[in-house]
């Protein structure tokens, strides 16, 4: 069973930024020949210890077609993985297992500096004490 260890040996994180580099003009690659009007950001990329397993994370924007293109992108894993095969058969003797995760680090850091403005007041909206009601 493959695991993700805390500290990332050199091999690692060479591999992980060798993925990082060649999935994101893979993807936007992909976005930009169908036209899809989107941004997606490869924000990191995590491979196991054996190194049979790397798990990368996206950032897409608009947020509201993030699901659809995620669930897109799951669905052509193995064109994907081939392609990135292609990029690095020089670099990698063998290509590890893709898994993608949506990451959603800036919409959550965008939320928090919203709310940091007093952008969400309660004493302006009171309609927010409902949210922050504990239940």
């Amino acid at each position: 069973m493959s695991y993700f260890c805390s500290m990332e040996s050199n091999r690692q994180k060479k591999i992980a930024s060798v993925l990082q580099e060649d999935l994101v003009n893979v993807l936007q690659s992909a976005a930009r020949s169908g036209q899809l009007g989107v941004i997606i950001s490869v924000t990191k990329v995590n491979v196991t210890v054996d190194l049979s397993i790397a798990k990368v994370y996206l950032s897409i924007f608009p947020t509201d077609k993030r699901d659809t293109l995620i669930e897109g992108i799951k669905s052509n894993t193995s064109i994907i993985k081939h392609e990135l095969a292609q990029r690095t058969r020089h670099q990698l003797r063998r290509m590890p297992e893709l898994q993608f995760y949506i990451d959603d680090s800036l919409e959550y850091i965008d939320h928090i500096e919203q709310s940091l403005k007093g952008l969400e007041n309660p004493m302006n909206s009171p309609d927010l004490l409902d949210k922050r009601k504990k239940k």
